[in-house]
């Protein structure tokens, strides 16, 4: 949501982080997933010819496009009718952060929000400088150079990695099958995005997450996301879904095994054990369905494969295949892809795939080509499904991770 959410945020906030140093932990928007868009929302943009509007479908999706699902941002607190902090007495002080808290606990409430609710996640917050260090030490995303692709994804896709998922999927076969059944999501790929965010569970971060949210909302640097996802958990404690107890996660919000922002949660956080209760913390019936609905919401398409790794020509003309517009969501890393070719078009440019694995049926199906590390490197075609990996992260490295360790896990590797 991360953050899922910020991947994050579903596309997930529109800003990258640096990797965690934990080796599973992956490259998030706002540290996290979750969160809505994406991921995140921030996705939306406009624009104005109509003519325009006919290159993007081209850039965006296949022939059959497939539609993300955002969830709509949650109305109510208008961050911009809260005072900013620089506009508050002892700016990025305890002071003015009580002057902040109390202006939005008038605004939460005159919009509707229960006072009773609004009161029990805010009550003794305090201004945690901790959090605020850690979002301004992130890199910008224009300069943002990440490592290479096979280096990040050696770190990422180890032995413990995925022996851990596939004792994960050991203990819940049936669960498992039967979350993928419904949503049509594979069960390799809810392990893969379970594994990238937490290690399954293992680390999810122990700040508390209101504070954190109405810290990074004071300072202002992104007072609206943040103004909007503190609004959001008090819905959460508000509805019953979560206690106030239960809102710990990262430095940015993310909360539980999926790391969910707030919003995410609220949109996409589901039952998997049939309890009633939504727990993306302890559950983990619920942390998978979560992901798998998520995924759904995305635009995950039963059936079909996320994409494949291939091997290029040196011939190849990537000029040719150059994508030539700008991509409107996800820009830098929808950048690193090709325009959208059939695969029958891929095949007859020499593109194969690699020892071992075969064409899907459909030559008819469109793809982009990825190559994360340049030419001569490791190369993908990704299908429409690969779109709803990087609506949970907007991020080539993640979602690539995320497929690969998928595509490990339902091998039984």
């Amino acid at each position: 949501m991360s953050a899922h959410g910020a991947s994050f945020w579903r596309g997930k906030c529109g800003f990258t982080v640096a990797a965690a140093a934990l080796p599973w932990q992956s490259q998030r928007c706002c540290g996290i997933h979750r969160g809505v868009t994406s991921t995140t929302a921030l996705m939306a943009l406009l624009f104005a010819a109509a003519a325009a509007s006919t290159q993007l479908a081209s850039v965006l999706a296949p022939s059959a496009p497939v539609t993300p699902v955002v969830a709509a941002a949650p109305t109510g607190v208008a961050a911009d009718r809260v005072a900013p902090a620089a506009t508050l007495a002892g700016a990025n002080s305890e002071a003015g952060f009580a002057d902040w808290l109390a202006g939005f606990r008038r605004q939460a409430v005159a919009d509707g929000l229960p006072a009773s609710a609004v009161d029990a996640v805010t009550a003794g917050l305090h201004y945690e400088p901790r959090v605020v260090e850690l979002d301004r030490a992130q890199p910008d995303d224009s300069a943002w150079q990440p490592s290479v692709f096979s280096t990040y994804l050696d770190k990422h896709l180890t032995a413990a990695q995925i022996a851990r998922g596939r004792a994960v999927a050991a203990g819940m076969t049936p669960t498992l099958a039967a979350i993928s059944a419904r949503n049509g999501v594979p069960v390799g790929i809810i392990l893969g995005i379970w594994g990238m965010e937490s290690n399954y569970g293992a680390v999810t971060g122990s700040f508390d997450v209101p504070r954190a949210l109405a810290s990074l909302a004071y300072d202002g640097r992104r007072r609206a996301l943040f103004t909007r996802e503190l609004e959001a958990a008090i819905r959460i404690v508000a509805d019953g879904r979560a206690t106030r107890a239960q809102l710990k996660g990262s430095w940015a919000g993310a909360m539980g095994q999926p790391q969910f922002l707030p919003s995410a949660f609220a949109a996409h956080a589901a039952d998997g054990d049939g309890d009633g209760r939504t727990d993306i913390w302890t559950s983990r019936a619920d942390v998978a369905a979560s992901i798998a609905a998520y995924l759904r919401d995305a635009g995950w398409v039963r059936g079909q494969r996320w994409g494949m790794r291939v091997t290029v020509p040196a011939t190849l003309d990537r000029e040719g295949v150059r994508n030539p517009v700008v991509p409107p969501t996800c820009t830098r890393p929808m950048q690193k892809h090709s325009r959208w070719l059939s695969l029958a078009a891929w095949r007859a440019l020499g593109v194969t795939p690699v020892a071992g694995a075969a064409w899907p049926v459909d030559e008819t199906m469109q793809a982009t080509l990825v190559e994360p590390d340049g030419p001569g490197a490791a190369a993908y075609l990704t299908f429409g499904n690969y779109r709803a990996l990087l609506d949970y992260n907007c991020s080539n490295f993640y979602a690539l991770s995320v497929a690969v360790l998928g595509d490990a896990l339902e091998r039984g590797e």
